[in-house]
């Protein structure tokens, strides 16, 4: 199934696929705040969240090195552990929790940072792998993440450097904390297409391809949860008493990576608390403490409302790209799910519309 990029023409300048790393994006972001006169202080550790004992619409926020600031507004955009979340008493839970969702090849996965010894076989497997029982992905990363790398300080890389993920069945037991490049390439050649697999009984090429460096490894379960809102007033008191609290990104809500929709979905968040932020201090000018909080509430419900949105999404390709293996899709069929899978996605995935109501979905253009 391929999405129809170039079909989003007439609603975006940029209809095209563009893979730009975290840290990459981060740096950009950093130097535009610079820009502004914005310092970021790196690394600071949330430890302490009170209301102020001066100012009732106030919290006290302290950090681990002791230092306290008093802020109006305190926004959590500190992770899927939040502590602002969780020192504010805000619950963190999966909204539509199954018990087949446990029960799937994606349930954990890996994700790795890798160099291959063998560049055209790496460019001409990239893409997604599915097999009866896994789940692969490579993707080259651009140059600029080589510089990157250089720039702060971590390692000077000249190979193209492949972004590869896999999901590892919960039967093997959970993935190693730092995983030795032998465990990799053991996935890779179980998980992954062939031309990457060191195994000549597996790789037909007359030099198998083998990992060279490991730069970097992940691994995390696919989980998905929301807070209950993204908005409330800290500590107990009248309406309206306590400082504001509000919570973006992961710290707000969590799910699988499939479709590429947390970064962008966290992005949104505070993009339009930047606009509610602003119409909530001009309220407060001229209008009671309640009245004016309606604008934050109604922020909160929307972006709830979008994230649930997105979690529904991730979690029906999640249950489709780690669909477990049965011999039998039902006691009437003799054909494996496996087979049953390919079939529907090529079909459907070959109609028009469906390739255009995928890339849609994937951009997020429909989904502010």
């Amino acid at each position: 199934m391929s999405p129809r990029i170039d079909s989003l023409k007439s609603y975006t300048q940029h209809p095209y696929i563009l893979v730009i790393t975290q840290n990459v994006t981060e740096r950009a972001l950093e130097k535009k705040l610079a820009s502004s006169g914005v310092i970021v202080h790196r690394p600071l550790k949330v430890v302490g969240l009170r209301r102020n004992a001066d100012s009732p619409q106030s919290s006290d926020v302290t950090f681990e090195d002791g230092r306290v600031i008093t802020a109006k507004y305190v926004i959590g955009a500190d992770g899927a552990r939040s502590a602002v979340r969780t020192m504010a008493g805000i619950g963190f839970s999966d909204p539509t929790k199954a018990k087949e969702e446990e029960d799937n090849n994606l349930a954990q996965m890996i994700l790795a940072d890798v160099t291959f010894d063998n560049i055209n076989a790496a460019d001409a497997a990239s893409g997604i792998t599915l097999s009866p029982n896994g789940f692969f992905i490579s993707c080259p990363l651009p140059s600029s993440f080589n510089d990157s790398l250089s720039a702060e300080g971590r390692v000077s890389i000249s190979e193209r450097v492949y972004r590869i993920g896999c999901g590892v069945p919960l039967e093997e037991g959970e993935i190693p904390h730092s995983p030795p490049k032998e465990y990799i390439q053991s996935l890779v050649d179980r998980f992954g297409p062939y031309l990457l697999a060191s195994d000549p009984a597996v790789n037909p090429s007359p030099k198998p391809t083998c990992i060279k460096d490991i730069v970097w490894t992940s691994r995390f379960r696919n989980r998905a949860s929301i807070a209950d809102t993204p908005f409330t007033r800290l500590g107990p008191g009248e309406p309206g008493e306590g400082g504001v609290i509000l919570l973006i990104g992961d710290a707000a809500h969590i799910h699988s990576p499939a479709g590429g929709q947390g970064m962008n979905l966290g992005m949104r968040d505070a993009i339009f608390l930047g606009e509610a932020l602003t119409k909530h201090i001009h309220a407060t000018e001229t209008q009671g403490i309640s009245e004016a909080d309606a604008i934050l509430r109604e922020f909160a419900t929307v972006r709830h409302a979008r994230a649930l949105e997105v979690i529904q999404f991730t979690k029906g390709i999640l249950s489709i790209e780690g669909m477990k293996y049965r011999e039998r899709i039902s006691w009437w069929c003799p054909i494996d799910s496996a087979t049953v899978r390919a079939w529907v996605l090529w079909v459907v995935g070959s109609i028009p519309f469906i390739q255009r109501k995928m890339a849609w979905e994937m951009s997020g253009l429909g989904r502010r």
